[in-house]
């Protein structure tokens, strides 16, 4: 019996330490799990949440980075969707951003591949120096295959985002009317 409570006051002290110093697993959960509920409790219909959380998936996978944010609430406006849901989606679509170069390499060769039928042995990003990356014409070179190749990530994450949460959305919004 002492041993149980011995046992009790290490947990309740792990717990209280936890609690008082999260490492960022346990802040990564309470992040996502906040969201997740302001994404289920917004006040529109399952289609406008889903629809928002599609095109900010969408413009998550692009490689506008300065962008993101804004062209998802401007697009989630013009087609009417929930633009809270469309910052959460790009929001949340940054967890991934430590994979972001690879990603935009794979992104990148599907471009050429899609715009030129070749994928290159070496990308062409690494002859053009840094200070040409915000000249116009490095669009044409790199940022045009990168946009490209962007499509092929970003469409079906849209995609699968749209359906897979509408139908999150309406068993939810259907066990709140029920209950």
């Amino acid at each position: 019996m002492p041993d149980q409570r011995l046992e009790d006051t290490k947990r309740e002290e792990t717990s209280s330490e936890d609690a008082a110093n999260p490492g960022w697993r346990m802040q990564l959960k309470r992040w996502l799990a906040a969201h997740h509920l302001t994404m289920m409790t917004l006040p529109d219909t399952p289609h406008s949440i889903a629809l928002g959380a599609a095109i900010g998936m969408f413009f998550g996978c692009t490689p506008l980075l300065g962008m993101k944010t804004l062209l998802s609430i401007l697009v989630a406006w013009i087609c009417r969707g929930n633009k809270i849901a469309a910052v959460i989606s790009v929001t949340l679509h940054d967890l991934i951003l430590p994979f972001s170069p690879a990603i935009y390499l794979w992104e990148y060769k599907m471009g050429m591949w899609a715009l030129h039928g070749r994928i290159p042995d070496r990308p062409g990003f690494r002859h053009v120096p840094l200070r040409e990356y915000m000249e116009w014409t490095t669009f044409f070179t790199v940022g045009q295959p990168l946009l490209v190749g962007t499509l092929f990530i970003a469409l079906p994450a849209a995609v699968v985002t749209y359906f897979a949460l509408r139908g999150v959305l309406i068993r939810a919004h259907a066990r709140r009317t029920v209950g």
